[in-house]
């Protein structure tokens, strides 16, 4: 073999194993481990190689590899897996995710829950859903279950269920314990005192004097009082200067109503929950990590059995908002269509655009569990959802903003076409007159006297040109080196409306051009695809596909 030979070998193989196009450098690299002569002889001629490699279609490189009789080797594909558990036995591991009811999970619930599923699997142990609802004014009926359904989505299922509301009981005779053992105390100053005392270290007088019982408390007003761990106000750690462990909030409990009246905060239910449903692994955002202090404390002063805390990084994605406190606001102010919006880090928007379950679990675990910060393109998220879904989806011929091409002598017949240039996935067939309609883009850079061809087709000889109109004339069927391949529909088509939604935050503000909708044509074959199957229009993206009424594309990515 000669060098441009073995580089047109290593061309065809990066490229197919790569979404059709092959990496220079790889193939530079393989090249010069076979052919061992100087580089500046090898590069230009692998350079040339792989251009002309990149300009043909998956099919054509599949044609030209089948015909060389090269053999594609499979890479292995390994599952993402997280690092061992310390103090970890098999059969013994307990993990919960705890979700509070008052919206839809979003990626950074995904990575919490997987990490505790996939650890709980790991180690055949038990795996928890624990609704952490002890907020009323913000939890609805509607939530819990609409995340147990994102939760089915991503392929999660949970070994036990329940309620940290439920045990509402056991918090109160744990809350009169720490009041009777002199470790907690009835608070009663302003929130205003509260917060400066804590600026300057310093006690209230509520710590030594308050004679509040819990009898007392519980039938107080909302804002009178409330109840205070006895921490160290002179702690260098804030988290430990006497922090709320319960408080009277008068609002009805989406499942409760109105049987409960005090409700204990994240301090106090973090550790106790954790503690009596026998969780050995707890995992939280590394943002707790100062109230550490207090979980261990809390165990100690109650003679809780003490798991093993765990905390990782949150999950940040460049110009997209991971947190519900900046999702809610761009729902109230109808700057987006609601929690399923395609620009949002929801997994509802992340259905709805096209991301699949498995992509998000391999790109929320190869986050870890480390505590470094980092923010993370999610370009990486699209990548895994592209390697994932290029194996899967369906090509079908689609054309934006498109404008007419009437050819001259044109061949009248019906052509097959396969689904997918390596995949067995049957074949389609369209039938082509002398109409057919190109991409806009392309129309532009056309010129007079101009020889291209229609993808897939044969070749066609620009005549005329207008802004509405091409006219051209068939230019024969053999395959011409060096002339540009165009994408195409017949006169057999459907219009289709095509979203492409992009970040919905830049430089920190919300971007309204973010939702773009351009008008295309898609061929007629896709009368058969379902509502929600993700397809690629080829030469543009992958897209899934909304039925509601008329069709309805929403681009996941290129």
């Amino acid at each position: 073999m000669d060098i441009e030979e073995i580089a047109r070998k290593h061309a065809l193989l990066n490229a197919v194993r790569y979404n059709g196009k092959a990496n220079l450098k790889a193939v530079i690299g393989k090249v010069m481990a076979e052919v061992k002569k100087e580089a500046k002889e090898v590069i230009p001629i692998v350079k040339r190689v792989v251009e002309e490699v990149n300009s043909l279609s998956m099919e054509e490189q599949e044609k030209e590899i089948e015909k060389l009789g090269i053999k594609v080797g499979e890479k292995k594909k390994e599952k993402k897996k997280l690092p061992p558990l310390p103090h970890a036995k098999k059969g013994e591991v307990v993990t919960r995710f705890p979700p509070e009811p008052n919206g839809y999970l979003h990626i950074g619930h995904a990575k919490a829950a997987f990490i505790d599923y996939e650890y709980a699997r790991m180690y055949d142990g038990i795996f928890i859903l624990r609704f952490d609802d002890t907020n009323p004014v913000n939890e609805k009926k509607e939530f819990y279950e609409v995340q147990k359904e994102d939760l089915k989505w991503l392929g999660i299922e949970w070994d036990k269920e329940y309620r940290t509301s439920d045990n509402l009981p056991k918090h109160y005779e744990l809350a009169k314990q720490l009041l009777e053992e002199g470790n907690a105390y009835i608070c009663t100053c302003s929130e205003e005192e509260i917060r400066k005392n804590r600026r300057e270290m310093r006690e209230c007088k509520c710590r030594k004097e308050s004679e509040i019982e819990w009898k007392d408390f519980i039938k107080m007003k909302e804002g009178e009082a409330i109840l205070r761990l006895k921490g160290n106000m002179k702690s260098q750690n804030t988290a430990m200067r006497d922090p709320v462990l319960f408080r009277i909030i008068e609002h009805p409990h989406p499942i409760h109503g109105t049987r409960f009246r005090v409700w204990p905060t994240y301090d106090f239910y973090g550790a106790v929950e954790d503690s009596i449903s026998g969780v050995t692994h707890p995992f939280r955002s590394k943002e707790y990590e100062l109230r550490d202090e207090v979980y261990f404390y809390l165990l100690d002063l109650l003679g809780l059995r003490k798991p093993h805390l765990m905390e990782f990084s949150r999950l940040e994605i460049k110009g997209m908002p991971v947190s519900k406190r900046k999702i809610k606001p761009l729902i109230e102010k109808k700057l987006v269509m609601g929690w399923d919006d395609p620009r949002l880090p929801t997994l509802r928007g992340l259905k709805r655009r096209g991301i699949i379950p498995e992509a998000i679990r391999e790109f929320v675990l190869a986050q870890g569990i480390s505590k470094s910060e980092a923010i993370v393109a999610f370009e990486n998220l699209e990548a895994v959802n592209r390697k994932i879904l290029d194996g899967r989806a369906r090509r079908y011929f689609f054309v934006a903003e498109p404008v007419k091409l009437i050819v001259e002598n044109a061949i009248e017949k019906e052509i097959e076409l396969k689904y997918h240039p390596s995949v067995d996935m049957g074949k389609r067939k369209i039938k082509v007159g002398n109409i057919f309609y190109i991409p806009k883009d392309d129309a532009l850079k056309l010129k007079e006297g101009e020889v291209f061809r229609l993808k897939d087709l044969y070749n066609v000889k620009v005549l005329k040109k207008a802004e509405e109109e091409i006219r051209s004339e068939f230019a024969g069927e053999k395959l011409v080196e060096g002339v540009d391949k165009i994408q195409w529909v017949s006169h057999e088509n459907i219009k289709i409306k095509v979203m492409i939604p992009s970040l919905p935050f830049k430089n920190g503000d919300f971007d309204e051009n973010s939702l773009e909708i351009i008008e295309g044509l898609v061929e007629k074959n896709a009368e058969e695809i379902k509502h929600g199957e993700i397809v690629q229009f080829e030469r543009f993206g992958f897209v899934r596909i909304e039925r509601n009424g008329g069709i309805t594309g929403i681009l996941a990515h290129r």
